[in-house]
């Protein structure tokens, strides 16, 4: 594979996590958000725990297998070579059969829609991926319908800043668009979002999942 196409591999698995990130909202509007010591501690945002989805679920990104320790990358990646990036460990993978892949040394990686299953910190695949490149990704619907959100940049600002200290890693990729903070997790069923909302006020910080449900 040349330069040219890795370097696509990595932009295309950048773009759609983008994606993800900014095509989901949770309302117009915006309140003023309290601060964080107004919440009990283990309510707030870094406390709280969603359950994990029930069925499989659909992930896009980088996988990446450095010696045998394999984890779909679905936030930041460094474009090194190989590449390097925090990912979710996943389980039962193999490349036998799978195209678009890439070695070096120890590391083989690639981009790929995976299926797979999610007990709340590992992904286990349960059918053939597709290639990145190959697969239709369906934009979800913003739910503010377009509407910007109300919040003032300076305050965004500081809650974006809130959010990435706490978080860390934990947090895909955290920014600011269209009036509202924009938090991309692995998983979400709505705990870390009612926990945004009663620390920041509602429609201040929208959460989106990397992982979507398929069944």
């Amino acid at each position: 594979m040349s330069t040219s196409q890795r370097r696509l591999i990595l932009a295309v698995a950048s773009a759609v996590g983008l994606l993800a990130l900014t095509a989901c909202a949770a309302g117009p509007g915006g309140s003023a958000a309290p601060t964080s010591t107004t919440v009990p501690s283990d309510q707030r945002l870094e406390n709280a725990h969603p359950e994990p989805p029930e069925g499989r679920v659909i992930g896009v990104g980088t996988v990446l297998d450095d010696a045998g320790d394999v984890a779909l990358c679905m936030g930041a990646i460094m474009e090194s070579y190989p590449p390097q990036c925090s990912g979710v460990p996943l389980d039962d993978w193999t490349w036998d059969g799978v195209d678009g892949s890439e070695t070096s040394g120890d590391a083989t990686w690639g981009a790929y829609a995976v299926y797979a299953t999610y007990d709340g910190e590992r992904l286990t695949r349960t059918d053939p991926p597709i290639m990145l490149a190959l697969y239709d990704t369906v934009a979800p619907e913003d739910p503010t319908g377009g509407v910007e959100g109300s919040t003032a940049e300076d305050e965004l600002t500081r809650v974006q800043d809130d959010i990435s200290a706490r978080l860390g890693t934990d947090a895909l990729t955290v920014g600011t668009d269209r009036g509202y903070v924009w938090l991309q997790v692995v998983w979400d069923d709505r705990t870390l979002q009612d926990a945004v909302d009663a620390e920041y006020g509602d429609d201040v910080v929208v959460v989106t999942s990397a992982l979507r449900e398929i069944d």
